[in-house]
């Protein structure tokens, strides 16, 4: 199996100014070709300590990928110390300088002279053309050695891997390594392991835990001759786990609940309203961020002053002055208000206190109540997150709302498969 490294240049990456996101992409679809990633490695615009990077992993490995660092100015210089150090010497290509031209003809913009830099190529390796740029990639084999260098933006980067790179890589196939993400809310990742049990233990398929902010989720990595064989052997696993861990699971190979409950309101033709209170819209951001919410999502209120719920939302005086805004009761009366206010089939709530430092009451940070209402349900959830952190409190709280809101459905529609 050809070992690779991905070499990600920039020293805006080093600087936490840009999400390297390639790598990930890379990493899975390097996988579905048998091709194992064993190491990513970032390095900033400097050419000694570009040379020496590229150098070491070219030495421990059988591929060498490299993004960014491809660009028109002086501190893109991925192309030429890459080159360089792999033997290859660079020569104008007038058929790349051509396709530059036409890409700024067919933008309306002026070229500058500094984009005549990426005409020049190594003599003896291939082109990539990038749609969607004017930095070509570039592939270089030798000594059974191979080199791909391809643009930093993921929007080019992307294109051309599948376009031009994967058939060029096909000398390197070897199987096929297929992965899936089992996700759970509400379980914490030592419990989840807990219940995996001796699972975690296994080699083919393998089964990993992961954490992410107030969720966990189990990675099953399968290997063999194909995708498909690879996938025939990781859904047992996977329909083992999802009966161990139940109503935890909120979906499979999906990045967030609200992935996995916007096409649960579709498919049952419901809608969803949701009241905030130390979330301020956290909960209408999330679900409208996914395509096709505007058919389910009816109306997102904040109602942070305890007047204003009382206004709009219908939470009596008295809940207010005997429990407290921050309380199930107000949480309760938060999402059937606006469940009925909007006309919608399913009223979610939060209200809470997300910190930092202790509130006038001297409740602690990351207690939080979510509701959800329901013409034939009503449930409640208390959530003590034990944590000083805003962010992470609202992010959490905003998850287990909307994560009733699928339990909700699941408990009314048993035979839905999610």
């Amino acid at each position: 199996m050809a070992i690779c490294e991905i070499l990600s240049v920039g020293t805006e990456i080093l600087l936490g100014d840009i999400l390297n996101t390639n790598c990930r992409f890379l990493s899975r679809e390097l996988a579905s070709m048998g091709i194992s990633v064993l190491r990513h490695t970032t390095v900033g615009d400097n050419p000694v300590r570009l040379a020496e990077a590229f150098n070491e992993a070219l030495g421990r490995s059988d591929i060498v990928i490299a993004t960014g660092g491809l660009g028109p100015t002086p501190d893109d210089i991925t192309r030429d110390v890459c080159s360089k150090e792999f033997g290859f010497e660079l020569e104008y290509n007038p058929g790349i300088m051509k396709t530059i031209e036409e890409y700024f003809v067919r933008a309306g913009r002026t070229m500058a002279p500094t984009n005549r830099r990426q005409a020049y190529a190594p003599k003896g390796g291939v082109i990539f053309p990038n749609l969607n740029g004017t930095a070509p990639g570039i592939g270089m084999k030798k000594d059974g050695k191979c080199v791909v260098l391809m643009p930093g933006p993921p929007y080019e980067m992307a294109p051309m891997f599948r376009q031009s790179v994967m058939p060029y890589l096909e000398e390197y196939r070897s199987g096929a390594i297929v992965s899936h993400e089992i996700r759970t809310i509400g379980i914490g990742e030592s419990n989840m392991a807990l219940v995996a049990g001796g699972m975690i233990d296994a080699e083919n398929p393998s089964v990993a835990p992961y954490c992410k902010i107030g969720e966990a989720y189990l990675r099953v990595t399968a290997k063999a001759g194909t995708p498909e064989e690879a996938d025939r052997l990781a859904q047992p696993v996977i329909e083992e786990l999802k009966n161990r861990l139940g109503d935890y699971v909120y979906g499979i190979d999906v990045s967030c609940v609200e992935e996995a409950l916007v096409p649960l309101l579709k498919k049952h033709s419901l809608t969803i309203t949701c009241a905030e209170s130390c979330t301020a819209g956290y909960i209408a951001k999330r679900i409208t961020d996914i395509p096709g919410a505007s058919e389910v999502f009816k109306l997102g209120m904040v109602t942070y002053a305890n007047e204003i719920k009382a206004k709009f939302l219908g939470v009596s005086e008295d809940t207010l002055s005997q429990h407290g805004a921050v309380s199930e009761q107000t949480a309760a009366e938060m999402a059937r208000g606006i469940r009925q206010a909007a006309g919608a089939d399913i009223g979610i709530s939060v209200t809470g206190f997300a910190g930092p430092g202790a509130d006038e009451e001297g409740k602690a940070p990351g207690l939080i109540y979510v509701g959800l209402s329901a013409p034939d349900k009503e449930i409640t959830e208390k959530i003590e997150t034990g944590r000083n952190d805003r962010e992470y409190n609202r992010y959490v709280a905003a998850s287990r709302a909307m994560n009733l809101a699928r339990k909700y459905i699941l408990w009314r529609y048993p035979d839905n498969e999610q």
